[in-house]
């Protein structure tokens, strides 16, 4: 899928591949090769080209850091599309992302200046996460994690079809149509955002390397100017939710207060207990899910009350860090992390994973708690 494209008298071939397709690696080598271009861009952004290039690097990561800098779910999601990945081209007898490797090798072969061209996975990630609402992070969590099973039931047909496709923008378009609320930062963006970098390479002969998905973008964007910085920031919360997030926790206090005068003491308690039931049990429950060792599991059912109540603490990250420092991951967790993340069972079973887990399935239970407590509160009255 070669198409030529020009800009100020430069030259740009843009190759349109399938993530895991051996025709795809053959064909950005030979592409390479015949233009001998100044510029190769290739559809990486820094920190996916360090772990490409650097296989050992998870084994630097602090997990409690990542907790503690609120990234947990930016974790897992990026370990979720990166398991989907390789589990194709497992089942495809390839090695993921084998034509951006290529690219890479290619390109210094011919003397060409290799450009990151993506935008930073945790920014895609992290922004889409911003403008999701409950109900939406939890559709979102679910598809990511059933997405895995699905490999395992692909027919000959749908090999043959993936083949032929980019595998892991197929899974962020299926995102993008049940999720229309997040299609523009998943895709759009990120289409405007190749399209401005690509367009900027230094050189004046330049081969583009990006997954067939995004070329009828970058092609609608060609000629668009950008404001990338803007695409590289995290939108700052609104202000309402802002003061929501404090307002929040009067309202509950008042409307427990208002129990207690109204209702008198057996009111008040009742409404009390809803609350803290609610909360814990289903911040416990989503612990519990995540196979918690039984500490994490009693600190999330304690915690999620009070952390409810407080705008500044998650239920997940105390349970997260009660997991991490009951279960403190071990070298080989860090070793085997890559050979994990292909199964269901492996994300369970490796430390590091199932931290992440305990982190994301308490938060979401403690908030799914909240909703439920309110309604339950304001009938005891």
């Amino acid at each position: 899928m070669i198409h030529h494209l020009e800009i100020e008298g430069r030259q740009i071939t843009l190759l349109g591949t399938a993530h895991v397709s051996h025709e795809s690696t053959r064909l950005v080598a030979e592409v390479i090769e015949r233009e001998k271009p100044d510029t190769v861009c290739v559809e990486l952004c820094e920190s996916r080209y360090h772990s490409m290039r650097h296989k050992d690097s998870w084994q630097n990561m602090d997990i409690v850091k990542v907790i503690r800098e609120k990234k947990a779910f930016l974790l897992l999601s990026n370990l979720l599309l990166a398991s989907f990945q390789k589990r194709i081209a497992r089942k495809l007898d390839i090695r993921p992302g084998q034509e951006m490797i290529q690219a890479i090798e290619s390109a210094e072969s011919v003397g060409a200046q290799v450009h990151l061209a993506d935008r930073d996975v945790r920014t895609t990630l992290a922004r889409a996460w911003r403008i999701m609402n409950l109900w939406d992070k939890i559709k979102l969590i679910a598809q990511l994690v059933f997405s895995l099973g699905k490999v395992d039931d692909l027919s000959a047909e749908e090999v043959e079809r993936m083949k032929q496709e980019d595998v892991l923008e197929s899974l962020l378009a299926d995102v993008g149509r049940s999720l229309p609320v997040v299609r523009h930062v998943l895709i759009d963006e990120r289409d405007r955002y190749l399209a401005h970098k690509i367009r900027t390479a230094p050189g004046e002969r330049i081969v583009a390397v990006v997954g067939a998905g995004h070329v009828p973008g970058i092609k609608a964007y060609w000629k668009t100017e950008t404001d990338i910085s803007s695409l590289e920031q995290l939108p700052p919360p609104s202000k309402s939710i802002k003061w929501i997030k404090w307002i929040f926790p009067f309202g509950i206090l008042l409307l427990v207060l208002s129990g207690f005068y109204h209702g008198g003491t057996e009111t008040g308690s009742h409404m009390i207990a809803w609350w803290l039931l609610a909360n814990g049990l289903l911040a416990g429950l989503g612990a519990l899910l995540a196979l918690a060792h039984p500490l994490t599991i009693v600190s999330s059912v304690l915690a999620a009350p009070l952390t409810s109540l407080n705008p500044m603490i998650a239920a997940g990250w105390v349970s997260g860090l009660v997991e991490a420092f009951s279960r403190k991951p071990k070298v080989i967790d860090f070793e085997n992390l890559q050979e994990d993340i292909h199964s269901f069972r492996g994300f369970w079973r490796n430390k590091i994973t199932r931290i992440l887990l305990v982190v994301v399935f308490t938060n979401l239970g403690s908030s799914a708690g909240t909703f439920i407590a309110i309604p339950l509160m304001v009938k005891v009255m």
